[in-house]
């Protein structure tokens, strides 16, 4: 009896994971936690036993735009880098670092940009932006980062501007920062960021044609 209950929370499990990727996937959800338990009440299912990790669920984005979107989702993730190597490339003086779906290549369609910025103050980032007339909304994001504590958050101010393809979010970190790193929030590992120049060469190794 115990097998058939471990079983049947196993396969709520996948599907509540299921559920989520495909709406993290196309609806530009971003929130993993708000993806999660937007499956659940679709599906009815309310035991958070049955609800899987982030990890369960990122993988279960790869493999629905591998079966679903395998033509669109990399035009579409191709078109996102390069929004994001744009705005990288105007904000060079904050010396800023990609991150999140983008970079990981698990976005799709609408997904957000997450790139992080570092300045001596929140000034410098909100009058550069005023003067490149570039509207934008204000708000702010909490990280946990590798020097600190694991029950420890940092919060940070964030710009979201209104790209061309998808919201593009600016977390403003400290000068200091840049030695950190902020975890990630699939599995809590330290987060992939990239730099311009990184961003530039996974760029142009996908607009080169594989050999046959």
């Amino acid at each position: 009896m115990a097998k058939d209950s471990g079983n049947r929370q196993s396969q709520l499990r996948q599907r509540i994971a299921q559920v989520a990727a495909q709406m993290m996937a196309e609806e530009g959800i971003a929130d993993y936690a708000h993806a999660k338990r937007k499956a659940g009440r679709q599906l009815g299912i309310t035991d958070t036993q049955c609800m899987p990790t982030n990890s369960e669920i990122e993988e279960e984005i790869r493999l629905y735009h591998d079966i679903y979107n395998s033509d669109e989702q990399p035009e579409a993730l191709l078109q996102l880098r390069k929004d994001a190597l744009l705005v990288m490339q105007l904000l060079e003086r904050f010396n800023p670092l990609l991150t999140g779906p983008v970079l990981d290549g698990t976005a799709g369609k609408y997904a957000e940009t997450h790139i992080h910025l570092f300045a001596d103050s929140l000034k410098e980032v909100e009058i550069f932006l005023l003067n490149q007339q570039i509207p934008y909304i204000t708000d702010e994001k909490s990280y946990r980062v590798s020097e600190r504590r694991s029950a420890d958050r940092k919060k940070v101010p964030v710009f979201t501007l209104d790209g061309p393809n998808g919201l593009i979010r600016l977390s403003v970190f400290e000068t200091d920062d840049m030695r950190i790193s902020t975890k990630s929030p699939v599995n809590g590992s330290n987060a992939n960021r990239a730099n311009a120049e990184t961003l530039n060469n996974l760029i142009r190794q996908s607009e080169t044609p594989t050999a046959l």
